[in-house]
Parts: structure tokens; sequence; C-alpha cells
């Protein structure tokens, strides 16, 4: 009798305690990048997951825009957790302020547009999304590419005396000017 009350202690103290464990993100599928830049005097870093074209399981090519990536949805811009931007000194992402800091991107596909957003939420997984914290949402330029992109990339390209920030994947790259703000 004794040991039936010890383990109906035991077994719901033991599910208690495991149930943090239990609730963990899943482990990364796809391989991380940084990204570090510099534009004007500002000093950028993006941290972001790369999803491959390819399902990680099946190997089969999956249809990117508008399908792994639903058009009039947030989409977490990557894999896995949040992507990360950070940047040393106010900056100007197509024509929109954005101070000094640490932000979260994440990206509204269109059809025919999308729009960046910049989310004052950070070190969260890509998932969890909270329109509340939206700091601001940045039209941007859509292009078809030549050659197909099979991992999603960014990078953030040197013009003159700015930069451009681009994202890549599949046959689709959006983008926007990014300068210092003066």
């Amino acid at each position: 009798m004794q040991s039936i009350r010890l383990t109906l202690l035991i077994v719901p103290a033991f599910l208690l305690s495991a149930s943090p464990l239990l609730a963990q993100e899943k482990p990364r599928v796809s391989p991380h990048e940084t990204v570090s830049a510099t534009v004007g005097d500002a000093k950028i870093t993006i941290v972001y997951g790369r999803p491959y074209t390819k399902d990680p399981k099946s190997g089969e090519k999956r249809k990117i825009w508008g399908g792994l990536v639903p058009f009039g949805k947030v989409w977490r811009m990557g894999a896995d957790e949040a992507t990360l931007f950070t940047t040393d000194k106010e900056v100007s992402i197509g024509g929109t302020a954005v101070a000094a800091g640490s932000y979260s991107l994440y990206l509204w596909p269109e059809e025919g547009s999308a729009k960046l957003i910049v989310n004052k939420q950070t070190g969260q997984w890509g998932t969890k999304y909270d329109e509340n914290q939206d700091l601001v949402r940045i039209n941007l330029t859509k292009q078809t590419l030549e050659k197909p992109v099979d991992q999603f990339t960014i990078v953030v390209d040197k013009t003159m005396a700015d930069g451009v920030l681009k994202l890549m994947w599949e046959n689709v790259q959006y983008s926007a000017s990014i300068a210092v703000k003066r």
C-alpha cells in the first residue's frame, strides 16, 4: 500500500518536472548563417536559418512562394528562430527609419509584392509572431531572378555610399535600399 502511495506521488512529480523539457521548440532543421555588413558607418548583422527548396525529409522539390511560404500570411523569413537584425546606428530601410538596436524580421508576401516587417520582439521561435510588437512594415521591390536560388539567402550588397537588402529564394528576389539615417 505504501509503495502505491509513493508511486502516486513520484509519477506526477516526474511528469511536472519533465514538462518544460517537452515544451521546448523543435531542433533546428536548416543550416544557419550570419550576414555582417557595413553600410555608411553602421554595422549591420543578420542571423537567420537557410531552408532549402527541397523538403529535408523527402528530398522532393517544393513550391516556395504561394506554397511553402503562403501569400497573405506572415512568414518567419527563414527557418527555426525568428531572423535577427541588429544595427548599431539608426538606418533607413526602403526610406523608413529603424533606430539602432536588435529586431526580428518577418515577411508578408503577396502575389506581386511583399512587406518587410521589423518587429521589436527578439529571441523567439520564428512562428511566435506578435503583431503588436511591429515597429514598421516596409514595401519591398519584387524581381524575377534569371537563375533560381535553391537555399533561402539574405545579403546586403554595398552601393556607392549605402546598400541594398536582398532576400532571394526560388526564382524571386525582394529588395529595399538600406542607408545610414542622416
